[in-house]
């Protein structure tokens, strides 16, 4: 399915019945994770936002079917931003679990344990276009939402 069809996040749920299970196994796959691009502006936005001082952290769930997951989530940013890192991911299924002042995130909304202190920042995304009370953003426009 073409990006900007997307309309769920769970990419599974933009499939018919008989498809969705054949679409979410291709996470599963060894490199997934690690073969993953990343989005354009992104890794210079994050080293900026260290740069001047605010204290960044990857907060990534891992998928049910984690065994590749994980490590290739650390990998990733081992090899795009360096070992050093690593030491910044936060790996959790439920992130209102995470303190911090903002989650910039893609996932529409959250539903956990405790009810956030973040503000969610949503990452703009074709299947969270329906969210229109909270800020959004791409790499585009990050200082300019975040207010730097």
């Amino acid at each position: 399915m073409p990006f900007e069809q997307r309309r769920n996040f769970q990419i599974r749920d933009d499939y018919p019945e008989h498809l969705r299970d054949k679409a979410e196994s291709v996470y599963w796959e060894t490199r997934f994770f690690l073969s993953l691009p990343p989005i354009p502006g992104g890794l210079e936005a994050v080293r900026q936002m260290v740069e001047l001082g605010h204290d960044v952290r990857i907060c990534t769930s891992p998928i049910k079917q984690y065994e590749n997951c994980v490590l290739e989530k650390f990998q990733w940013v081992e090899k795009h931003l360096g070992r050093e890192f690593t030491q910044r991911i936060v790996l959790t299924r439920d992130k209102t679990l995470v303190r911090g002042h903002v989650l910039i995130d893609d996932r529409p909304e959250f539903k956990g344990a405790l009810a956030p202190e973040w503000e969610h920042i949503v990452f703009d995304r074709p299947y969270n276009r329906h969210v229109t009370d909270k800020r959004r953003m791409d790499w585009t426009n990050w200082k300019e939402v975040m207010r730097l």
